[in-house]
């Protein structure tokens, strides 16, 4: 096995990725509740909310009175997801409430299409002028681009065409790039060859990998980018999230499941364990139904504390 860096990033996205694929709206209160609790975990960055139209995402319409209400301490990183130029005007009303931009897209044509109805070339053209923008504003920027591994309606997403997205957003201004297997397609040996390519095609650019657990291989797959190199990862508490295209697409692996396997092999994430269950658990009693994580299940490993 490659020899696993000692230490990794964590940006729990529950607060947008989570909290915009539940079925019903969860009460402001709540959703502060939760950020809070996951701001005292240890974790470090946390995506907070999205500026998309309340009619398209209903579930997040409340992200102003979201960003304006949260406590968290100083040395942690909000980030919100942007789609638009008008997504971020309405994001810059809070400017002082928090510090990284996301910008999305997809690496299939038709996944765009559904997701955002546009297409590659047209959302590159307006993220563009959004990262330029945010970049303006002096706040880091990271491009997204989903079905990165695969997509339910093209089948394989050549990688090259991956990495002609990603340049295109570092040449925009994005410092960071997320790939995103959105709907659950990747497997381990895809994925270390997939970010082996990237870090050749991308150098000096921060690689994020943002695994779903749709087919059970979310924390294999972490593990395969650990061992390509990868020290930036995105996840959900609770295992919560998934694609609201197509039908099927669970959720995000959960953090407390990629903190705890991250721990035993004894890679630090600066994450408390047990904080982060209690966060998740905390998600579960405002849900009212059980959550995926199998941490929030079986609770925290437990046997080198009895030797």
């Amino acid at each position: 096995m490659s020899e696993l860096p000692g230490s990794v990033r964590i940006r729990e996205v529950g607060p947008r990725d989570g909290f915009q694929n539940e079925p019903e709206v969860i009460p402001t209160q709540d959703k502060v509740r939760l950020i809070e609790l996951l701001g005292r975990t240890g974790l470090r960055r946390l995506e907070v909310t999205s500026f998309v139209r309340a009619d398209v995402i209903p579930q997040l319409a409340d992200g102003a009175e979201v960003l304006a209400a949260i406590s968290v301490p100083d040395d942690v990183s909000l980030s919100v997801l942007i789609p638009n130029d008008r997504g971020l005007d309405r994001a810059l009303e809070q400017r002082e409430r928090f510090h990284e931009v996301n910008v999305f897209l997809s690496a299939s044509e038709t996944h765009n299409r559904k997701n955002v109805n546009r297409s590659i070339a047209e959302s590159l053209e307006g993220l563009q002028r959004v990262l330029g923008r945010a970049r303006a504003e002096g706040l880091r920027c990271e491009g997204v681009i989903s079905v990165s591994f695969g997509c339910p309606y093209e089948g394989e997403v050549p990688p090259a065409r991956v990495f002609d997205v990603a340049r295109a957003l570092v040449e925009a201004g994005a410092q960071e790039i997320g790939f995103g297997d959105t709907t659950g397609m990747a497997n381990p040996r895809q994925v270390r060859e997939f970010f082996a390519a990237a870090f050749e095609a991308l150098p000096g650019v921060e690689l994020t990998a943002h695994f779903h657990n749709t087919r059970g291989q979310g924390l294999a797959n972490v593990l395969a980018a650990l061992e390509a190199g990868v020290e930036s990862f995105e996840s959900s508490f609770g295992e919560l999230g998934g694609c609201p295209v197509p039908a099927g697409a669970t959720g995000n692996v959960a953090t407390e499941d990629v903190v705890s396997m991250l721990h035993e092999m004894g890679v630090e994430t600066g994450v408390s364990l047990e904080a982060l269950v209690e966060a998740a658990r905390a998600a579960q009693e405002i849900l009212g139904r059980p959550l995926g994580s199998h941490v929030l299940t079986a609770g925290p490993v437990e046997w080198r504390r009895s030797l």
